[in-house]
């Protein structure tokens, strides 16, 4: 498990309406997402950008990418520590603030999953693994702004 990792991604830009990008507004943002053997995710910028609300946005990719990485080491330590979660749902928040010099930056993203648990199960230990998640996350340990993380733990029965 310990080592080095790639990812090929590859983004081809959809958008060009017949006059490439002869102004501001003669082109669309779309553009396709694809990683050999994966199914393609169709993207755009933000509509407050000119982009198609019907898309996902890097914004909204950088937000999901922080709600699966905790959820995924989430899951895990639970395994190990014998919690046996029968759903999770996370509805996460991010907060990106424009900036006229830099263009803009994340100030934040709060995490707030709903997990249940089966009967019997230690909720206080449930709740406590969402920190060791949040040590562990890899994409949380790669972004300079704070990820926070609001959980909910409910018991079955």
């Amino acid at each position: 498990m310990k080592g080095e990792h790639h990812y090929d991604v590859g983004v081809t830009w959809t958008g060009n309406t017949g006059k490439g990008t002869a102004s501001y507004t003669a082109y669309a943002r779309d553009h396709v997402i694809q990683s050999p053997g994966k199914p393609d995710i169709a993207g755009s910028a933000d509509p407050a950008f000119r982009g198609d609300p019907a898309r996902w946005n890097p914004e909204d990719l950088l937000v999901a990418s922080l709600s699966a990485c905790h959820k995924l080491w989430y899951l895990h330590l639970c395994a190990v520590e014998n919690i046996i979660v029968t759903a999770y749902r996370d509805d996460a928040h991010g907060v990106m603030r424009e900036d006229p010099e830099r263009g803009g930056a994340f100030a934040s993203v709060t995490l707030r999953p709903e997990v249940s648990i089966a009967a019997g199960g230690d909720a206080g230990l449930a709740e406590a693994l969402h920190a060791r998640a949040h040590h562990f996350c890899y994409i949380a340990n790669s972004v300079n702004f704070p990820v926070l993380c609001e959980p909910r733990i409910v018991v079955a029965g």
